[in-house]
This record gives C-alpha cells, sequence and structure tokens, in this order.
C-alpha cells in the first residue's frame, strides 16, 4: 500500500473524511493542504528531499480568497504536476461529474483516477486507491462512460470552430454567414442552431455562454 499521500481540498471537514480512509487502509503518512500552491510546494520539497509522495487526492474547485494564488483549481496544478513529475499517482475528488472533464484529465493527463464526491463517495475512494496502487484506472462507476470508446463525447473540428467564433462575440446567423463565405458546410443557420443544441446537452450546458465556458474550462478552445 501507499506509504505517503496527500490530500489537497479547501474544506477542512472534506479533507478530515479522506484523511479517515487514509488512516483505515494503515497508510503511514498523510499530510493536508488546502491550497493548490501549499500542496505543489510539498510535492516539490519532498522530490528534492528524495521522499516524494507516493499518491496525491485532490479537489478541482477551490474558493479565491484574499490569497494570491499561481495554481486557482485543481485542474492547473494536476496539468503541471504530471508534466514535471509523470509518476506521482494522482486522484481526483470531486463533485464535478462532466464527463468530457474527467476524459480530458483521464486521458490527455494521465490522472490515474477519478471519484465522484457523494453518499458513496468515500467507499469509492478507498476503492479508487486499492486500484491505482496495483497501477489501475478508477473511475466512479456513473463516470465510466467517459473512457468507453463508444460515446458520444467526441468533439470534431468543427464543434470547436463554433464554439470558438461564439465566444468571439459572432452571433449564430453571423457565424453562418461566416461558414458560408467559407464554403463550409454546415452553414445554414438552422443546423449551426441544431450543433448548438446537441452540445449544450453533451456538455450539460444551460445557455450559449454556459457552453463557452465550459470548453474554455476543459482546455478545447
Amino acid at each position: 500500500m501507499f506509504k505517503k499521500v496527500l490530500v489537497s481540498d479547501d474544506l477542512g471537514c472534506t479533507n478530515e473524511g479522506v484523511l479517515s480512509v487514509i488512516k483505515s487502509l494503515k497508510i503511514k503518512h498523510a499530510e493536508q493542504a488546502q491550497y493548490c500552491d501549499d500542496a505543489c510546494l510539498k510535492i516539490k520539497r519532498t522530490q528534492l528531499d528524495l521522499d516524494p509522495f507516493d499518491l496525491f487526492i485532490t479537489d478541482l474547485s477551490f474558493v479565491k480568497d484574499h490569497r494570491e494564488q499561481k495554481y486557482t483549481s485543481g485542474k492547473e496544478l494536476i496539468i503541471a504536476l504530471k508534466k514535471e513529475y509523470p509518476h506521482l499517482k494522482i486522484i481526483v475528488y470531486s463533485v464535478d461529474d462532466r464527463l468530457q472533464k474527467v476524459r480530458f484529465l483521464m486521458n490527455v493527463h494521465q490522472t490515474n483516477g477519478y471519484v465522484c464526491k457523494g453518499r458513496q463517495g468515500l467507499v469509492e475512494l478507498e476503492n479508487a486507491i486499492h486500484a491505482v496502487y496495483k497501477n489501475e484506472i478508477y473511475v466512479s462507476p456513473q463516470l465510466k462512460p467517459a473512457l468507453s470508446p463508444k460515446n458520444d463525447l467526441e468533439i470534431e473540428d468543427f464543434d470547436i470552430l463554433l464554439i470558438k467564433l461564439l465566444s468571439n462575440g459572432l452571433s449564430q446567423e453571423e457565424i453562418s454567414a461566416h461558414f458560408k463565405n467559407e464554403n463550409r458546410s454546415p452553414n445554414s443557420l438552422s443546423s449551426i442552431e441544431k450543433r448548438l443544441n446537441k452540445l449544450r446537452i453533451q456538455f450539460k450546458a444551460n445557455n450559449a455562454i454556459h457552453l463557452v465556458a465550459i470548453v474554455k474550462d476543459l482546455g478545447l478552445i
């Protein structure tokens, strides 16, 4: 089993719940951090001391306060850490259940596990720790479609361009005209409306502005 684990969440009560799971697994050394920057510094320090953490468990969302931070989200920190320390095992423990985000972190940035907070969250987290220790990938049962090759999660280049134009302030009518000028199909207003509706459903977005925000958050545009 892992010997040294770092837990990062801005809510102390959540950290305590995770630490209770770690304690039940007889893991000898566990630390916590409530800021992403603090977590990053702890990881870097132990790497320099040649006594690194075996596992990092982190939330994705951290509430901003008076303190200036280099890393404002768990996602930013995961991307940075996986680039510098690719062998560090990381498990996400979050309420964010968007399949695109799960797929982005697991497939693109090789996150080792993704567990949804909830009634069974701590039980699933224990299962995830066991799985990741055995070099297996773990996701909560409701998130498994994110890793399936047979799903409707793929986003095409046309969709990226469509959302990018939307983020630049173009209306659907202006996007239609833009596509027609470039001889790009589909370019009718109705087809663009249908495509955006499909994307809103796919990304669980409330409206076009929310859709743009989600796609930007995922790093797709």
